[in-house]
């Protein structure tokens, strides 16, 4: 039998910080935001990250007092824009939530908040990032901006594709792009091809992750890569793990620009970035919920490692 702790969420960790910390009035919308579940703000926050030691492996002039203001920033702007995807995700979500197990006792399906109360909350985490947002340049404004194109579209698109992770992959690692114009003033193909691997990234995270819900998913009309890959999960899935090799591979051995240093260490980052992806599939077992979440949750270690691999190279420059 299926039990919650009070009013916690099934995926969210008994006994944590919303729950013991935050006054009971506020705890739905800290919920709304998903701060019970920090993954999905690290998953978000660690692609900015990419794209600020991406702009600094380019350029290590880059690495500046501006950079850790970005990389700052960035963490703070990640955790409300993560907060607000997420309420928007819940209001336009609302009557499928109540109908899947893992989601129904969310705040807005358990009556815990209203439409309204969500979208009020909705628009002040907006304006606290936009506060954050207007402090870059103009093209990491503009490209700010555009993401909020991604960010409305994504909930709707399980309802008329079974490829919905590939719309979140454009949102979560849209900040790939905002970071590194924010700390080099321009887009490239460095950027692009880092922005492509990571959306094959979310892919696979996403997909492990909706294998909680295929049953659920199945009988209410839900679309995912989930129910799409059933036959032969793993197979799939290691598909995108060459895929990010096979892009993420050539775009740091360019941008090197045959310093052999600096290819060793990033090519190096990107093989031990695939090998965690790799031992992530190997333990997986998609029937049992527990085992996809925790999965799921490893993908932080693996975003940091590739992340520490980053930031050494930089270093090798300097």
């Amino acid at each position: 039998m299926h039990k919650f702790f009070n009013d916690s969420l099934i995926d969210a960790q008994s006994n944590n910080w919303v729950d013991l910390y935050i006054p009971k009035r506020l705890r739905p919308y800290f919920k709304l935001s998903r701060l019970d579940r920090p993954i999905g703000s690290w998953l978000l926050i660690i692609p900015c990250w990419w794209g600020v030691f991406l702009s600094t492996n380019v350029n290590p002039m880059l690495l500046s007092g501006n950079s850790l203001y970005i990389l700052i920033a960035c963490y703070i702007g990640g955790l409300l824009m993560r907060g607000a995807g997420c309420t928007w995700n819940d209001i336009t979500d609302a009557k499928l939530d109540a109908k899947v197990f893992r989601t129904k006792n969310r705040p807005i399906p358990a009556g815990q908040v209203s439409k309204s109360q969500a979208f009020l909350w909705l628009v002040l985490q907006c304006s606290l990032a936009l506060l954050i947002l207007v402090t870059f340049n103009r093209l990491a404004i503009i490209l700010g901006f555009l993401s909020i194109i991604t960010v409305i579209i994504y909930p709707f698109a399980k309802r008329f594709t079974y490829w919905p992770q590939f719309f979140l992959g454009i949102s979560f690692n849209w900040g790939i792009l905002l970071a590194y114009a924010a700390n080099g003033g321009v887009l490239d193909y460095f950027s692009v091809g880092l922005y492509l691997s990571a959306i094959a990234w979310t892919i696979f995270y996403d997909t492990i992750y909706s294998f909680q819900d295929i049953e659920d998913d199945k009988e209410v009309g839900i679309k995912s890569t989930g129910i799409l890959f059933e036959t032969n999960p793993k197979r799939y899935l290691a598909i995108f793990i060459v895929i990010i090799s096979l892009i993420a591979g050539p775009t740091f051995y360019f941008l090197s620009n045959g310093d052999p240093i600096q290819i060793f260490v990033l090519t190096t980052g990107i093989f031990f970035f695939c090998l965690h992806l790799t031992f992530q599939l190997l333990k997986l077992d998609y029937k049992n919920p527990k085992n996809c979440l925790a999965t799921f949750k490893s993908n932080r270690t693996a975003g940091l490692i590739l992340t520490g691999f980053m930031i050494v190279a930089t270093l090798t420059k300097l």
